[in-house]
């Protein structure tokens, strides 16, 4: 069973990252995504970004995943 802590290593080794968190049951995951590489991107980009970042492990061990992705001006925003 994949862990949240696995799944932020791999968004992480994947994608430069000023702030991730990951929450989850070893199934469904929760993130919350904040990078430069965001930035003038459209959110079916950015998720793209993540979904590359996690490559195989997204159909094979990650079921769900649902993110929240930001820029880091939009997360100072919040």
């Amino acid at each position: 069973m994949v862990t949240p802590e696995q799944v932020h290593q791999y968004i992480a080794a994947g994608l430069s990252c000023t702030h991730l968190q990951v929450q989850g049951d070893g199934q469904h995951f929760e993130a919350l995504i904040v990078s430069d590489a965001f930035v003038g991107k459209r959110a079916v980009q950015r998720h793209q970004l993540v979904y590359a970042a996690l490559g195989d492990r997204m159909r094979a061990e990650i079921h769900a995943l649902s993110m929240k992705t930001l820029t880091p001006e939009e997360y100072q925003q919040q």
